[in-house]
C-alpha cells in the first residue's frame, strides 16, 4: 500500500497501479529501458496491473520476469473494458497510467490518473482525463517511488 496526504486533494490509499502496455510502458513493443527494475520495486508495495491490447502482440514475453498480472482485452471497447477493471478493483484504491484514447476512462476514474506523452504520443482526451501529465513513462513510475513528487505536483 501507498499513502499520500495530498493537500487540497485529500488522503490517497492506493492498492493498485494499473498500467497500458502500448505507447505507455513500451515502445513498437518493446519495452522502455529501466522499467523493468521499477515496475519490481513497485510491486514490493502495490499489486502492478497491465491492461493492453497488445497491438504488436509482445506484451507477456517483454514482460516476463515481472511481479505483475497482464490482461490482454479482445474485441472491442477497450476503453470501456480499462474502466471496468479499474472499477471492479475499486477505482479509489487505484493510480492508473496511459496514454490512448482507450486509457481515457481509467485515468479519469482512479484516484490518481496519470497522463505518459512519449514518441508514440498522447490522446488529448487522454490527457483531459488525468490528473499528472509527464513525458517519460520513468518519470511517472518514479511519482510512485517517491511520493512527495506526487504530493508536490496534486497539492493546491
Amino acid at each position: 500500500m501507498l499513502e499520500i496526504d495530498i493537500p487540497g486533494f485529500g488522503l490517497v490509499r492506493l492498492e493498485h497501479a494499473v498500467f497500458d502496455f502500448t505507447g505507455t510502458l513500451s515502445l513498437d513493443g518493446r519495452l522502455l529501458s529501466g522499467v523493468r527494475e521499477q515496475l519490481n520495486k513497485i510491486a514490493g508495495f502495490l499489486k502492478v496491473h497491465v491492461l493492453t491490447s497488445d497491438t504488436f502482440g509482445m506484451a507477456e514475453a517483454e514482460l516476463m520476469g515481472i511481479n505483475y498480472e497482464v490482461h490482454i482485452f479482445k474485441g472491442d471497447n477497450h476503453d470501456i473494458q480499462k474502466a471496468e477493471y479499474v472499477k471492479a478493483l475499486g477505482a479509489e484504491s487505484v493510480v492508473a497510467i496511459g496514454n490512448g484514447n482507450n486509457d481515457r476512462g481509467m485515468l479519469k476514474i482512479a484516484r490518481i490518473g496519470i497522463a505518459v506523452c512519449l514518441r508514440e504520443g498522447c490522446s488529448t482526451d487522454a490527457v483531459k482525463s488525468a490528473d499528472v501529465l509527464v513525458t517519460s513513462t520513468v518519470d511517472a513510475l518514479d511519482l510512485l517511488l517517491n511520493p512527495k513528487r506526487c504530493k508536490a505536483t496534486l497539492r493546491f
